[in-house]
């Protein structure tokens, strides 16, 4: 199984949440909030500002000369969304394709988008690598328990962890 951009990004995130997709278990179209993000994509398609690729295992918000860009609602998890562009941006690399990263936060009630520029180097791929192996090695065992904390109602898998 190929790492895709939304298992890196759960892994961060939580993870069980990684462990449940990894392993077939989607609840996700239940979520108003993957709704509100598919919503968006959508929105920027129609208007012409989303440039969407499909690469391998990857989808590609937009790619520019000189960026890989990735649009999210919140920056409520940075982290997680820096190592889910930086697996694009070594995606890429490995086809010759060589880009730094953007990630525009659409917040609503924010008059200003948040960005957040960051760039593949030496230390973070031998980073990544390192993740990459960790996130194999999760999703090949058994899930790990539930752990409730902040956001876990909002989650598309809350009922199937705690109720």
């Amino acid at each position: 199984m190929k790492l895709t951009g939304t298992l890196i990004n759960y892994y961060f995130h939580c993870k069980r949440q990684c462990w449940l997709l990894a392993n077939r278990i989607n609840l996700e179209d239940n979520s108003e909030d993957v709704r509100i993000g598919r919503v968006l994509h959508q929105i920027r398609s129609e208007s012409g500002d989303n440039k969407e690729i499909s690469i391998d295992n990857i989808r590609i918000d937009k790619l520019t000369k000189e960026y890989l860009v990735e649009v999210k609602k919140s920056d409520a998890d940075v982290e997680a969304v820096k190592w889910q562009v930086l697996l694009y941006l070594k995606i890429l690399k490995e086809k010759g394709i060589y880009r730094k990263g953007k990630i525009e936060f659409i917040e609503k009630n924010k008059s200003d988008k948040k960005i957040v520029l960051i760039e593949l180097d030496e230390e973070s791929e031998k980073n990544l690598c390192n993740i990459e192996a960790k996130i194999y090695e999760l999703i090949n065992n058994k899930a790990p328990a539930p752990n409730l904390k902040k956001g876990c109602k909002k989650c598309a898998y809350y009922e199937y962890c705690f109720i």
